[in-house]
């Protein structure tokens, strides 16, 4: 039977917003608006940190939370180390009992929940669980469709990476430029008249290809776009792709934070 866990990798240290986990939104914390959306649909949840505030304001409100280490280079070798240590607990708990950790691998498919993402709906995890119907699946992310709504600035914005999606819905590539280019057509029409995917940074992976792509080297195409997946995709791991049609509204700065907050029904985004 297939089973899911949820890992928001959460750090305090940041340069544009040190302490960003733990910053108010209408009362409760980012981390914990985080946690509580992914609940809605995972039975396991487990904040993945390195910092002794945060651990300790997870357990203040009730939330599963694991102490990482502080090297790791990005939020998938702390999602590893942190389904090892999930892993290696449940099976001492276990007592009078064997674990085979490989054969549970393959049944075990972990999610990476952005940590800033405190507006992560339900059914967007549900659509990334469902990529896994497929035994054949491996890495599992999601996608929104550029709309009328978009502006030409949000197309080609930088910090917004594309992706371009092949017939069976799997990823072709990932770019910060805007893909696919619309040759012949003036850019001011190309919302209209091209179908264009922005990336939304949630992942899933089975726990044995986690485990193996943290092992790969830093690859030509992701050292150019500082996009770690292109390193997966270099290496012929292949990812699946679910479409969402929610915007995720992701908190960067403390800017971000004061324009969050000046909504007065902020608990209808929940």
């Amino acid at each position: 039977m297939m089973r899911f866990i949820g890992i928001i990798p959460a750090r305090y240290a940041s340069t544009r917003f040190p302490g960003k986990p733990l910053a108010d939104i209408g009362g409760k914390t980012m981390i914990q608006r985080v946690y509580e959306q992914c609940c809605k649909v995972l039975d396991t949840v487990v904040v993945a940190t390195d910092d002794e505030r945060i651990y300790s304001h997870v357990q203040s409100f009730g939330g599963k939370v694991v102490m990482t280490a502080t090297t790791h280079r990005c939020g998938t070798e702390r999602c590893l180390e942190a389904y090892q240590i999930t892993a290696n607990t449940s099976a001492a708990t276990a007592e009078g009992t064997t674990t085979d950790n490989t054969a549970a691998s393959r049944d075990t498919v972990i999610i990476n929940i952005q940590g800033d993402e405190p507006f992560i709906q339900p059914e967007q995890i549900q659509t990334l669980m469902d990529c896994f119907d497929s035994p054949e699946v491996q890495i599992a992310t999601l996608v929104k469709p550029f709309t009328a709504t978009d502006t030409l600035d949000d197309l080609r914005n930088p910090n917004s990476p594309k992706v371009a999606v092949s017939n069976d819905m799997h990823a072709l590539l990932f770019s910060r430029s805007v893909i696919p280019h619309l040759r012949g057509i003036p850019q001011q029409e190309w919302l209209a008249k091209g179908l264009h995917y922005k990336h939304i940074g949630i992942y899933a992976y089975r726990a044995d290809i986690l485990q193996q792509i943290v092992a790969l080297p830093m690859s030509p195409l992701e050292q150019a776009e500082s996009l770690e997946q292109l390193r997966w995709l270099e290496n012929g791991y292949k990812i699946k792709v679910g479409i969402t049609h929610t915007q995720t509204i992701g908190i960067d700065t403390p800017e971000d934070l004061a324009r969050l907050n000046q909504y007065t029904d902020l608990e209808n985004h929940y």
